[in-house]
């Protein structure tokens, strides 16, 4: 993970950042980085997180573009993201 870059299940909700990087989770057999990929999660895109379900843990509602998704923590912590960059 490249420095100041974190897991977007860590990330703070409301907080700006742009993707990163997506990875597969250890020992999954599908491949949860292609789907996220088909989904929008690419890097280079910001994203957001919203809010996060019971506990604040899942689902988390996740802005990637103008589109909304509800990930699953396990989703959530194979995108790596970091905050944008100043222009």
């Amino acid at each position: 993970m490249e420095p100041h870059a974190t897991r977007l299940s860590d990330w703070p909700n409301h907080a700006p950042a742009v993707v990163r990087a997506v990875h597969d989770a250890p020992g999954t057999e599908a491949s949860i980085a292609n789907r996220l990929a088909q989904l929008g999660f690419i890097a280079g895109e910001p994203v957001r997180v919203l809010r996060r379900g019971p506990g604040g843990r899942e689902p988390l509602a996740v802005q990637i573009g103008e589109t909304m998704f509800a990930l699953r923590w396990a989703e959530a912590q194979c995108v790596e993201v970091a905050p944008p960059a100043d222009d």
